[in-house]
């Protein structure tokens, strides 16, 4: 990997000139390539113009230095990420902006950067934009920059902590590995899949990190770019979303770790691709994919001035009329826990994990609904909260144009009868259909360790007892602490819910479950109910020993 010549070079200010000039020039000769192969988060064709357009103001950032600055490299990336920050240009301009600003602050009061302080200021630079992002997604430009991170991390741990080698060939790893992710990026993204391309903004990071193995080597690095397979945005397409952009001065900076999460929160309940940027000291750079301006500058007024507000609209592609086929559908899920997201991931399944008590956010549901480039869309929720969470956003205005359905289910094991009916070859109605009826008439089983003292339709529950339920509703209480009392709750239970029939019997053993009640409950079927077939997998959740389904 070593540059001819170039065991020495550093990273001085006349380097970081040299290299934002080259970022300028690839990024302009590369725009209408990278903008053609823009298909997420929404196919507008402007990620190469974002770039460019970002990159041309961390250029004239540097005309601002003093001659008293004009030498050091820090204070050179300090200026080209402060001008970027500021005139920032969509969601790839403000990463790429939080790129530079992420190795100026690495690289602060530095007069050039060797081997190992490049390094670090690359691996500062995955940090800041994958910190400015409200949810990043995998396969995107934060993909690639996470995986130059990495290499450049694991390249040091393997030379014993510190990098023995130059900036050059620091730069030209971060840019050998930025190409493999790159191309990886197919593969984590489903709408980069069915369109037949990488990711766009990905793609301008890889020419931003080429550019700095030039400016450090004389030597110029190219990768072909994917031809563009999607229509590009006209005038013909009509949209009501809008991408909004301002800088948000706060009289009280959030710290750094914090980055002010009710704005984060708010903006991502309006839109997505929202991104809370440090824009300097008390001020933020603010971008959102939204329908509704007003309430997106609301919410920057509620913590601070927002100022240099930006608008444009947001084209999207009008919907492609023709009967669903398979290509066109999606089936995604949302679960508790992550053990169970796990098992729903081994089907094939797109799925989302949330914490045991927690819901999940608009984007988060946002982002698992447009990322699989589907326009039908079959989201099966795992409880009675995730359920009302994803019935929230089925109208969301940056779903227009999809059609997605929710499958109601009150419990995991609803979502796994769902899942085992689903065909992608029939009908995207009859696919949504079935799914439901298999959900609906899985009977469903607790088996609980009470909380607190309480009173049931049979009886006195006590702190502790154990608790049988059956579609929500107690059936009976074995004393807590007694011997045996878990293993006969949760056989009672299976028996009251196999006495009106059933087949299969599905049980997800939660993190408290011992290890032997599966085998308690197999050997309860192999002599009372041979017939019925048992399935067991660790579900692990913290709110029931034991979810139970019958079919």
């Amino acid at each position: 990997m070593r540059a001819s010549g170039a065991s020495d070079v550093a990273l001085d200010a006349d380097a970081v000139r040299r290299w934002i000039d080259v970022c300028v020039r690839d990024l302009r000769a590369l725009r209408a390539d990278i903008d053609g192969i823009n298909v997420f988060p929404v196919a507008d064709s402007d990620t190469g113009s974002n770039l460019l357009h970002t990159m041309i103001a961390a250029r004239d950032g540097l005309d601002g230095l003093t001659a008293d600055t004009a030498g050091s490299a820090g204070a050179a990336l300090t200026a080209v990420a402060d001008a970027a920050v500021r005139s920032a240009k969509g969601n790839s301009g403000v990463i790429l902006s939080q790129v530079l600003r992420g190795m100026a602050s690495s690289a602060l009061g530095a007069p050039e950067l060797g081997g190992a302080a490049l390094a670090d200021a690359l691996k500062a630079a995955d940090v800041a934009a994958t910190r400015a992002v409200a949810r990043p997604v995998a396969g995107t430009m934060l993909s690639v920059l996470h995986a130059t991170s990495a290499a450049l991390d694991g390249h040091a741990t393997s030379g014993g902590g510190a990098f023995a080698c130059s900036a050059a060939e620091v730069a030209e790893l971060a840019a050998k590995t930025a190409a493999e992710a790159l191309a990886n990026t197919p593969n984590q993204l489903a709408a980069l899949a069915v369109a037949g391309v990488v990711d766009a903004g990905g793609r301008g990071l890889v020419a931003v990190l080429d550019a700095l193995v030039e400016a450090l080597t004389g030597v110029r690095t190219t990768v072909p770019v994917c031809a563009a397979s999607h229509a590009k945005a006209g005038d013909d397409r009509p949209s009501r979303a809008w991408e909004v952009m301002y800088l948000l001065t706060v009289p009280r900076p959030a710290p750094a770790a914090d980055g002010l999460p009710e704005l984060r929160r708010a903006l991502s309940a309006l839109g997505d691709s929202v991104t809370v940027a440090e824009a300097g000291d008390g001020e933020y750079a603010i971008h959102v994919h939204c329908a509704d301006i007003g309430a997106v500058l609301e919410a920057g007024l509620a913590h601070g001035r927002p100022h240099g507000v930006r608008v444009e609209p947001l084209l999207t592609p009008k919907p492609i009329e023709h009967p669903v086929t398979a290509a066109d559908r999606a089936v995604v899920a949302v679960v508790h826990g992550e053990a169970l997201a796990r098992l729903v991931e081994a089907e094939g399944i797109p799925v989302l994990a949330v914490g045991a008590d927690g819901e999940p956010s608009t984007e988060d549901l946002l982002t698992l609904v447009t990322t699989t480039a589907a326009t039908h869309v079959t989201v099966v929720p795992g409880g009675v909260r995730l359920t009302a969470a994803a019935e929230r956003v089925t109208g969301h205005p940056m779903l227009e144009g999809r059609d997605v359905v929710v499958v109601p289910c009150a419990s995991p094991v609803q979502v796994l009868a769902a899942l085992a009916v689903h065909d992608p070859e029939r009908r995207a109605g009859a696919d949504v259909v079935a799914m439901a009826e298999a959900a609906a008439a899985t009977r469903r089983g607790e088996v609980v360790i009470a909380a607190e003292d309480a009173i049931t339709w049979v009886g006195r529950a006590a702190a502790g007892d154990v608790v049988g339920l059956i579609d929500g509703e107690v059936v009976l209480i074995e004393p807590g602490g007694a011997e045996g009392s878990l293993e006969r709750a949760a056989t009672g239970v299976l028996d009251r819910m196999l006495a009106v029939g059933g087949e299969l019997v599905t049980v997800l053993a939660g993190e408290e479950a011992p290890g032997t009640i599966t085998d308690v409950l197999a050997g309860h079927l192999r002599a009372e109910r041979p017939d019925v077939e048992l399935v067991c997998y660790p579900g692990g959740q913290t709110d029931a020993v034991l979810l139970m389904g019958v079919e």
